[in-house]
């Protein structure tokens, strides 16, 4: 795909890599955490405030933006990208993870998955066929394929089912989404005008950008599913892979042990993108199994709880310790919260529950998570990622994580 290109820039001892990936929308530097928006908006935090921290991919929900507002009204308003303002790679989640968290109103099977919406109560039929068609409609540079998110604990049995019941959603999601695609050129080109009956029909957008279809790797915290998942997925040849399935409960020792193993026979010359995972000490050891992109709700869901992340390790502003804390949140932080704003002033807007109290502690979390890949990018084209990950289990930072 001449629109993405993934680069192998530097790799470290430990396993770290720092490559650039280019999309229709701009470059995009790794390692990076990318800013979870789920429903076409990061939680109190407006785009231009994303720009200015220097954020390079937000997330957004299929799941979530096919209930509401609906994955028509968005194609009708122009893509994501003008919907929400953002002008710059995104990312959708194939909301799959969501449609199996709702194991009472949901029944699977080889065809698709049914479910009902937890906004009408409406029962809906997904096939990877339907899903791939609200995705190409949502517009989004990086799309996910639809796969079936096993729980933890569970049967092995029951993860093998779930794993390659993934793996044969992936082979027709791909073919899908080359139709989808052709017929997206075909627009482009000319060759098709679009109506609103062929919006509706699921002919991509007028003028939509080309889109990069991730499969996802499953198989729970079983090594031999996971390898057997990745290499099955390597020879569909996607531009990119998924790792999905961890951060639903089980211990971090064991997702590592699991997780190491299976970058180990993925592709090298692909992105690989770890779900859901954006604890600060996890990321910095998931850097070093080779993973490269990273997404999850943790800062801006513990902003709004008035917790914020720091060199100190987590703060809960909460406490009556800040009341008269004039100092900044994190002196070893450059953010605007941090140069404007004291953990006095933060912990007054807390407790008065007042909304500033939630953007300006997520602006923070955010800005933090991004600083973080930035060094850690750095650390890599040094070739000491090692000591940089050394350093940074020793710090006070990683304490609480």
């Amino acid at each position: 795909m001449t629109d993405f290109t993934f680069n192998l820039e530097a790799t470290d001892a430990s396993g770290a890599r720092a490559a650039t990936l280019t999309t229709p929308h701009g470059e995009v530097q790794t390692p990076l955490f990318m800013p979870v928006g789920t429903k076409a908006t990061v939680k109190g935090v407006q785009t231009s405030d994303l720009r200015q921290m220097e954020a390079q991919v937000v997330l957004a929900n299929t799941y979530h933006l096919a209930m509401r507002p609906g994955s028509e009204l968005i194609a009708e308003a122009g893509g994501l990208h003008r919907f929400m303002n953002w002008d710059r790679t995104i990312l959708t989640d194939s909301g799959g993870f969501q449609v199996f968290s709702l194991a009472d109103t949901r029944k699977i099977t080889d065809d698709g998955v049914t479910f009902q919406s937890i906004i009408d109560g409406l029962k809906h039929f997904w096939t990877p066929e339907e899903n791939m068609r609200i995705q190409s409609l949502l517009g989004a540079d990086i799309i996910m394929q639809l796969d079936e998110c096993p729980p933890y604990p569970a049967e092995k049995s029951h993860v093998r089912e779930a794993t390659m019941r993934s793996l044969a959603w992936a082979k027709r999601c791909k073919t899908a989404h080359a139709q989808l695609e052709e017929q997206k050129t075909a627009v482009r080109e000319g060759r098709v005008d679009v109506s609103s009956d062929d919006i509706n029909q699921g002919t991509a957008i007028k003028g939509g950008t080309p889109q990069a279809l991730f499969g996802i790797v499953q198989g729970g915290v079983h090594v031999d599913l996971r390898k057997e998942s990745a290499l099955a997925l390597a020879e569909l040849d996607f531009p990119g892979y998924g790792i999905g399935g961890y951060s639903v409960g089980e211990p971090h020792e064991v997702m590592f042990e699991s997780l190491a193993q299976t970058t180990e026979v993925m592709p090298t010359d692909k992105p690989r993108y770890l779900m859901g995972v954006g604890n600060p000490t996890t990321l910095v050891h998931a850097i070093a199994a080779g993973v490269d992109l990273f997404d999850c709700v943790l800062p801006t869901r513990t902003a709004r709880m008035g917790t914020a992340f720091s060199s100190e390790g987590r703060l809960n502003l909460r406490n009556a310790r800040f009341a008269k804390d004039f100092g900044p949140l994190d002196s070893l932080c450059s953010c605007d919260t941090c140069k404007n704003y004291s953990r006095s002033y933060l912990r007054h807007l807390i407790v008065s529950k007042e909304m500033l109290a939630a953007t300006l502690i997520s602006q923070h979390n955010l800005y933090y998570l991004l600083d973080l890949s930035r060094k850690a990018r750095a650390a890599i084209q040094a070739g000491s990622y090692q000591q940089f990950m050394k350093d940074w289990d020793a710090s006070p930072a990683a304490n609480d994580y």
